[in-house]
């Protein structure tokens, strides 16, 4: 049995399914045939009794059988058409026409001489074999001393087992025709089901093959196979649009990269010709080159993090979550703006609030939006921090950002016209979304309200107190 499952397995799917149905199709048929054969069999049998009840022989035949058997007339009855007469007495004696062969004679056909019961129906071979149908019942006979005797009359079996035989080679041959035809049904079922199959599989190969995503397979209807048809074309498009997101990262990240690089080769190479010939660079001009390889090194370590922070997975909670203050976060972040922005004035209004979210992603979103503030706040000019039912807001008095450039500023390496000159790689606030929504709040610019500055908005789910425990 586990052989035959493991061939069964081997076999390709449409080969199987062909099987099932050729295999379920011969069952129902051999099932139906059978039931057929043995209706037909009983139907036969009971018209055959019910020709052998009705059948009663003629009393003057009978009595010139018995006496021919008894020797008082030599001349013997002629044959009963059809049948086959017979008499039996109570021990057993057989009386039969001349040239008919004798009938076996059962227990039930001597009750019956006997006078115990009133007939008897049964099956019996005569002395040469053949298969005979019986009636046996009692009748009087003239010249019997008791005045009855029991006769048994017959018919062969072959009506019966000639048409049975017939119906059961017609069966046969229509069950082997109706098996053949359901196997090659269910072969083009299959073969027609599983052709969105089999396009999937070319479609999967010829990816793997040539790793073209642009591939898409035709989907009709609203079954199973349309719905795996859906899935495969949405699961290409995404992976296309993965790859596309890759490429463009990798494109912006070393156009970025070449900037601060560039600079960096420059006032490197400046140095390294005047160690070389000899010549002094005076000391404001060494010491400007220096502070430009400084500040082009901090830029380069922050873009490699950024890029580091945009390298993770995009699934939800890449990190642990942990109950975190962020009102803590935020007063932290502050420390660290203030020291970026010593003559900005920075002004906090901070009350409690915990959330679940990565503790040092979140921090390092809430440090991008106050870097963002003090980059973009006017010499002496004020950030306004305020954190209040979940809901933290940075506001500065900075030029602002344009209606049409609001839905591009969490774009990667988005940065604005106006901002290009300002140190940055464009994806502060690319992190800042990816973090927030991964924490499951929502993060938002919008204009001041006076028309002065931008207000930058963090909202995460929490509660204003910790929860018990911690």
């Amino acid at each position: 049995m586990t052989g035959t499952l493991r061939r069964l397995r081997a076999l390709p799917l449409r080969s199987r399914l062909a099987l099932l149905v050729a295999t379920a199709v011969a069952l129902a048929v051999a099932a139906v045939a059978a039931a057929c054969w043995f209706v037909t069999r009983v139907q036969l049998q009971q018209q055959l009794d019910t020709s052998l009840r009705s059948s009663k022989v003629d009393g003057r035949y009978l009595s010139s059988l018995y006496n021919y058997c008894q020797g008082t007339t030599a001349v013997p009855p002629r044959p009963f058409t059809g049948y086959t007469v017979q008499l039996v007495d109570s021990q057993g004696t057989v009386c039969i026409t001349p040239r008919a062969a004798a009938l076996t004679v059962s227990p039930a056909d001597i009750a019956v001489a006997e006078g115990t019961q009133p007939d008897a129906l049964h099956s019996a071979r005569t002395e040469s074999g053949t298969r005979m149908r019986v009636y046996t019942y009692v009748t009087p006979v003239s010249g019997d001393t008791t005045g009855s005797i029991a006769v048994s009359i017959a018919r062969p079996m072959s009506e019966i087992d000639n048409p049975l035989t017939t119906l059961a080679w017609v069966l046969l041959v229509v069950s082997g025709v109706g098996v053949l035809g359901a196997g090659a049904a269910g072969l083009w079922v299959a073969r027609t089901g599983l052709r969105p199959v089999d396009e999937l599989t070319q479609a999967v190969e010829h990816v793997a093959r040539t790793e073209d995503l642009s591939v898409r397979i035709p989907v009709e209807g609203e079954d199973e196979i349309a719905r795996l048809s859906r899935s495969f074309n949405s699961m290409t498009a995404s992976v296309a649009s993965s790859r596309d997101r890759q490429a463009q990262l990798i494109a912006d990240a070393g156009h970025e990269l070449r900037t601060p690089l560039t600079s960096l080769r420059t006032n490197i190479e400046l140095l390294a010709r005047s160690d070389d010939t000899g010549r002094a660079i005076p000391p404001d001009d060494r010491r400007a080159l220096m502070n430009s390889v400084k500040a082009q090194m901090t830029e380069l370590a922050s873009l490699i993090g950024d890029l580091q922070e945009l390298s993770r997975p995009d699934a939800p909670n890449p990190g642990p979550l942990q109950v975190v203050a962020l009102h803590d976060i935020a007063d932290t972040a502050l420390e660290r703006a203030r020291l970026r922005g010593p003559e900005l004035t920075i002004r906090a209004d901070l009350t409690p609030w915990y959330v679940r979210a990565e503790p040092a992603a979140l921090e390092r979103a809430v440090v991008n939006v106050l870097d963002n503030a003090v980059k973009f706040s006017p010499p002496r000019g004020t950030i306004e921090v305020a954190l209040r039912n979940g809901e933290l807001t940075v506001r500065d008095h900075g030029p602002g950002i344009p209606a049409e450039e609001l839905p591009h500023v969490f774009e990667r390496f988005w940065r604005s016209p106006s901002a290009r000159q300002l140190p940055g790689s464009g994806l502060g606030l690319s992190i800042v979304a990816r973090t927030v929504q991964q924490s499951g709040g929502e993060v938002g610019l919008r204009p001041a309200p006076d028309g002065d500055g931008t207000v930058a908005a963090i909202r995460l789910p929490g509660a204003p107190q910790p929860p018990p425990g911690l």
